[in-house]
């Protein structure tokens, strides 16, 4: 008996951030109240703006759900420092992909970031939101991985300066992988969507990048703009081989005006 509870303890407190993170999401389908204790209910920073603040909120927003209707699998998870970054397919008041962030003090949750956005059909190269690799790989490479993606998003996000692209992301279709619904592989793909919203007068603008958090192969990228003339959250995913950008996941969330916010930590207070 002894031992067994040893060996318990030892499981405990070995397990990872990611881990707890991983094990907090899937606990929405499966019901187990235990990664709750992952939780610090004493400094719990709530940012998802439909959520009252703290621990309380959560629970509420999860009681206003219909019984057995939520679904939680997680796709993709990382950690960068004190940072872990979840993808995960959702059932949650419908058919969702979302981005959870937490970060961790002394082994528990402290504030919580998210992004989602309606399951939408294949895109024109028959990639969802959520296929693709899943794997992290080259832990080496973590700090030249997010200094790329630093730069990706101040030079072509933001200041538009496409001369530079192939700095980034090489010019065969096959180079870079598309799992935004509307938007086909490759260059071309992102020039040709691009192109469209700038026609019909709602051309995509990143303002502000808030956070950058990586490790390995992936990276994520967080940031603030307008896309069809709404106030939103980009939550970019990009995947690197070989110093250059391969594919790309996204999550796009319209931040709702202040008057509907349920706490008052905004959108992002990085």
């Amino acid at each position: 008996m002894s031992m067994a509870a040893c060996s318990a303890t030892t499981s405990e407190v070995t397990l990872s951030n990611k881990d707890k993170a991983v094990a907090l999401i899937s606990s929405i389908e499966t019901g187990d109240h235990g990664p709750i204790a992952y939780i610090n209910s004493d400094k719990y920073i709530q940012h998802n703006l439909a959520a009252a603040d703290g621990l309380e909120g959560f629970g509420e927003l999860m009681a206003m759900l219909p019984e057995g209707s939520a679904k939680a699998d997680v796709k993709r998870a990382f950690q960068d420092g004190d940072f872990t970054v979840t993808h995960t397919e959702y059932d949650f008041f419908g058919p969702k992909v979302g981005f959870d962030v937490f970060r961790f003090e002394n082994g528990q949750i402290v504030e919580h970031w998210d992004n989602l956005q309606a399951i939408a059909p294949a895109n024109p190269s028959g990639r969802t939101q959520l296929d693709g690799p899943t794997q992290v790989t080259d832990l080496d490479k973590t700090d030249a991985n997010k200094a790329i993606v630093a730069d990706f998003v101040k030079t072509i996000l933001m200041e538009g300066n496409m001369a530079r692209i192939n700095d980034f992301i090489d010019n065969e279709d096959s180079a870079y992988l598309q799992h935004n619904p509307m938007v086909a592989d490759g260059l071309s793909g992102l020039g040709v969507a691009l192109k469209q919203l700038a026609e019909q007068g709602m051309p995509m603008v990143y303002s502000t990048n808030h956070k950058i958090l990586g490790e390995g192969n992936f990276v994520l990228a967080i940031s603030e703009g307008i896309f069809l003339k709404q106030d939103v959250a980009f939550y970019d995913l990009f995947r690197l081989d070989n110093g250059k950008i391969v594919e790309h996941w996204d999550v796009i969330e319209n931040i709702p005006p202040r008057s509907e916010w349920k706490n008052d930590n905004g959108k992002f207070g990085f």
